[in-house]
Formats: C-alpha cells, sequence, structure tokens
C-alpha cells in the first residue's frame, strides 16, 4: 500500500530515474538539437495568480511565431525535475511551472486544486504574452492541462495528458481509501521533501503542502460531456501498470474522438487524428517517465500533427486514400 502511495504522489522519485535515463543508450537515437535557442539559460518570470505569485521559466524565444510549449509536472516534482524531457525539446519555446505548493512557488494560500492549477497556467500564459499554447502534463499537471482545456479553451491547442484520470473510477480499486492514511511522515528523509526544501521559498511548508495535495483527487468528477466538446487534439499517455486503468485512458481516448470506425478502416492515415493514444508497456505511474526520448519522440510529430510514416515494402503501393 505504500509502495502504491509513494508512486502516485511522491513522483520526485522520477527524478532519479530521469537522471539515469538521460545517460541512457536509448538517448543515443535522440535527433540533433534543430535550434539553440531552447538550450540558453532560461529567464525566470513570475505571474499574480490568487493567493500570490507562480514562478516559471522561458525557454527559447516565444516572439519566434513558433506555438510555444507549456510545460506542467506532477506532483512533489518541479520545473527541474522535467529537464530530462525538456532538454530534447529544442525546436520550439517552452515555458515550464513551478505549480503552487511546489519548488520556487512555495506553498500558497487556500487548497491545491485542479482548478486554481488550471487557472495559474491561464495565468501564466497571460503573463507571458502568450494566446495559446500546447500542454503538456504529468500526473497532477495532466490534470492541470485537461482543467486548462476545460476552463480556458481558448488558451489549448495540442494537449497532451499523461497518467491522469477525470474521476475517482478512472484509478485503481481502494485508491481512494488509500490516499486516507497519507501523512507528511512518510516522506521524512526522502528527495520529494529534500527537493522542496531545496526549492521553496518556506521550506517548513512540507507537512502543509502533502496535507492539500492529499485531499486534490477526493470527489474528483469532470463531466464527460465537456471533455467530449473540447476541440484541441489530444495524446493520451498512459502505463499499463500505472495507478490509473488502462481501461480509463481508453475511455478518455474515445471521448476525445480516438476509435472512430471509418478512420481506422483506411490503410493509411491520411491527416492527423483528433486523439492518440499510448499504453506503455512494463511501466508504472513512474516509468512512464523512465525513458525521455521516447516520449519526446512521440509528443513532437503529435504537436506537429505529423502521421506516421508508411510501412516499407508490400505497402509501399497501396493507395492512401
Amino acid at each position: 500500500m505504500t509502495r502504491l502511495l509513494l508512486n502516485r504522489f511522491a513522483v520526485l522519485a522520477a527524478a532519479s530515474v530521469l537522471a539515469a535515463a538521460a545517460g541512457s543508450p536509448a538517448l543515443a537515437q535522440t535527433p540533433e538539437p534543430v535550434a539553440a535557442s531552447a538550450t540558453a539559460p532560461a529567464a525566470e518570470h513570475s505571474a499574480t495568480v490568487e493567493g500570490g505569485e507562480v514562478r516559471y521559466f522561458v525557454h527559447g524565444d516565444l516572439a519566434s511565431g513558433k506555438t510555444p510549449l507549456l510545460v506542467l509536472h506532477g506532483a512533489f516534482m518541479s520545473s527541474d525535475t522535467m529537464k530530462p524531457l525538456t532538454d530534447l525539446i529544442t525546436d520550439r519555446p517552452m515555458i515550464v511551472v513551478d505549480q503552487r505548493g511546489h519548488a520556487r512557488t512555495g506553498d500558497l494560500p487556500g487548497p491545491i486544486t485542479y482548478e486554481n492549477l488550471a487557472d495559474d497556467a491561464a495565468a501564466v500564459l497571460a503573463d507571458a504574452g502568450v494566446a495559446k499554447a500546447d500542454v503538456v502534463g504529468y500526473s497532477m499537471g495532466a490534470g492541470a492541462a485537461l482543467q486548462l482545456a476545460l476552463r480556458h479553451p481558448e488558451r489549448v491547442d495540442h494537449l497532451v495528458i499523461a497518467s491522469v484520470s477525470f474521476n475517482e473510477a478512472g484509478n485503481l480499486p481502494g485508491f481512494t481509501a488509500m490516499m486516507d492514511g497519507i501523512t507528511p511522515g512518510i516522506f521524512a528523509g526522502t528527495p520529494m521533501e529534500a527537493e522542496f526544501k531545496r526549492l521553496a521559498p518556506d521550506p517548513d511548508a512540507f507537512a502543509s503542502v502533502v496535507e492539500k495535495i492529499k485531499v486534490m483527487d477526493q470527489g474528483q468528477d469532470w463531466p464527460a460531456e465537456q471533455i467530449r466538446a473540447l476541440t484541441s487534439p489530444t495524446f493520451i499517455i498512459v502505463g499499463d501498470h500505472d495507478i490509473v486503468r488502462p481501461e480509463h485512458a481508453v475511455e478518455l481516448y474515445r471521448l476525445r474522438g480516438g476509435g472512430d470506425t471509418a478512420r481506422a478502416s483506411q490503410p493509411f492515415l491520411t491527416e492527423a487524428p483528433p486523439a492518440r493514444l499510448a499504453i506503455l508497456p512494463g511501466a508504472s505511474h513512474i516509468d512512464v517517465f523512465g525513458d525521455p526520448a521516447l516520449l519526446a519522440a512521440m509528443i513532437l510529430p503529435f504537436l506537429d500533427d505529423q502521421t506516421r510514416p508508411r510501412p516499407p515494402g508490400l505497402f509501399e503501393d497501396v493507395p492512401g486514400e
């Protein structure tokens, strides 16, 4: 039970997984960066939100004419722990947020909810002068990204949501009851606690943040019809051993327009579909972020509305229409 708890809410353990992956052979296949601007030192900013200021970092040139990418981390993570992924995305400007309750933003008055995280993200985009962005969110950040699309649809172009449910039934059985037993003491001496204390304006606020995150998912039930009505192309990513049930990821995929019979009957997809789904094999909630190169290789073509290349050999002469 404790292991399952840490997989969902102590996801800063993923930082060590990502750091190891950064030196793995998988990254040897990563394409060469196509622009140097995103590798330059990021510019730190703050956006005024309800209760205080949210810190965020701009990589690259927001005036380049390319759609910026907004990146939202998971619970007990930070903008720093997203670097193994964001360092691979060098062909477009990025905005990476330290969400409320986390890192340099720290604990703010009031609860942490997906709704106020979404409103914070909208405030960040407004502060940065960005009318519309592609959005990538992981775990808690994916919930914030989905709520951003629901509450501020004009702000979201493409939507990438990894390891997220839109209601309590989307999680493994017993998850809600398990959350009732979470205490700040569970995190004593962990990398999650250490990361918070390293970056937070008030290092002693960690217990307060744990208590707020503990109740964040309680009563979560976002209307399916509102999700169905979204217009943003959506990419759902989940592990086959995630806390989010694979069946729920498929349900979310279908709500977003996936599984269309007419489209599936084509020999090749000739245009980008409205929804994509990746269920990563042998992957827990944390393992979803264990191979940043794989994620980048999936996410970037989606953001650019690319379809997959045609298979060679027998299929080369099959009509595409």
